[in-house]
């Protein structure tokens, strides 16, 4: 019982460390480290940036020659194959580490139980499964990707009390206040993309980037900005438009074939990419598959209007709705919060709310698809 309280005490420090790069590790997965010797804290770290080292190897390179004999507490299994950097089962093992501890097995097919197999090779002990409920937690868009070829998709909604989006006109600017909008840029901070249909660039110019935002820097690595990404069946977005900025990051997915401005896109420094489907419209799993596999995405942020919202929950790529509500009301010639042909009430579609926050005045509620 000792034991096991003492690998739970270690294991959540890991998943802390894990934590820190919630903002720049993209597209690998939030991963810490603790390695023990004799119940002390001998080295630690976290994976901060893709191509950089990883947790293990920063908890190692601190541990130096104390990591011999000692037990590493990692939130991920350690990789077995060589990318940006080599296999860190190998590195425990050069290191002399005596015993292993694992929250969960990597679901990524490259490692998916051979690191863990290494380490036993080489006469480790290894244990797997420890707080792997905290340890999914941190990587779910990661697992998503590597088990389905979908990124996680969350979308973000801000409605009034009776359930409006916009007035009829289209004004929108501001129904949430100051604190619900700080969360908002938290959540774009923390997604690999930020994805709007071409509606609310053409009506709001939107810039989908990532504004002021007061992270610690203890905890934190510096983030990355998340790509931009415009679904634009016809190519309809401005050669102006602000989404498109200047750093190379704004990807506009298109379906017609007979668009002639594309190469004026990209000469804006837009990345400008034919996505087919069945008709004239984006095809949206074929979108999120391309963004998932060639962009290597693995949390989505939606942040589009009615009619793109309800599509993509129509056709069941929506993880997660975020709902902001404001305590407002702005009447029944104002814009609803969803486009969805529903007739009857046996066609309404059920949420499970998993969570509620107030953000200043506003209310947040976080809700999923109940399971038929």
């Amino acid at each position: 019982m000792v034991a096991m309280s003492t690998d739970r005490h270690f294991m959540a420090r890991a998943i802390q460390l894990a934590d820190r790069g919630r903002y720049s590790t993209s597209p690998n997965p939030r991963v810490g480290c603790v390695i023990v010797r004799d119940g002390e804290i001998v080295g630690e770290g976290w994976h901060q940036y893709a191509g950089e080292g990883h947790a293990e190897v920063n908890a190692l390179a601190i541990a130096g020659a104390a990591a011999q004999g000692a037990t590493a507490y990692v939130t991920l299994e350690p990789c077995s194959h060589t990318g940006k950097t080599g296999p860190c089962s190998q590195a425990l093992i050069s290191a002399g580490v005596r015993r292993v501890v694992s929250a969960m097995q990597d679901p990524n097919p490259q490692v998916s139980g051979r690191g863990h197999q290494q380490l036993r090779e080489a006469g480790v002990e290894v244990e797997s499964g420890l707080l792997e409920a905290q340890a999914v937690a941190l990587n779910p868009g990661f697992i998503k990707r590597m088990r389905t070829g979908l990124p996680r998709v969350r979308c973000k909604l801000a409605m009034s009390l009776d359930g409006r989006t916009a007035m009829a006109n289209g004004e929108s600017q501001w129904i949430t206040g100051s604190a619900a909008r700080a969360e908002v840029q938290r959540m774009r901070a923390e997604s690999c993309a930020i994805v709007t249909g071409i509606g609310s660039i053409l009506v709001d110019d939107s810039r989908l980037t990532v504004r002021a935002l007061d992270i610690d820097s203890a905890f934190s690595a510096p983030r990355r900005a998340p790509k931009r990404v415009v679904l634009d069946s016809r190519l309809c977005t401005p050669l102006d438009a602000q989404v498109i900025g200047d750093d190379g990051q704004c990807l506009i997915l298109y379906s017609n074939p007979d668009v002639t401005n594309a190469e004026e896109l990209r000469q804006r420094g837009a990345q400008v990419i034919r996505v087919t489907g069945q008709s004239q419209a984006v095809d949206l799993e074929g979108a999120l598959r391309y963004l998932a596999e060639k962009e290597q995405c693995n949390e989505l942020m939606l942040e589009a209007g009615a009619t793109l919202s309800g599509a993509m929950l129509e056709a069941g790529l929506i993880d997660e709705l975020h709902v902001f509500i404001a305590p407002v009301l702005l009447g029944s010639e104002a814009r609803p919060l969803l486009t969805l042909p529903l007739s009857h009430m046996v066609d309404k579609v059920g949420l499970k709310i998993v969570d509620r926050r107030q953000f200043g005045d506003d209310m947040r509620i976080i809700a999923i698809l109940q399971e038929v």
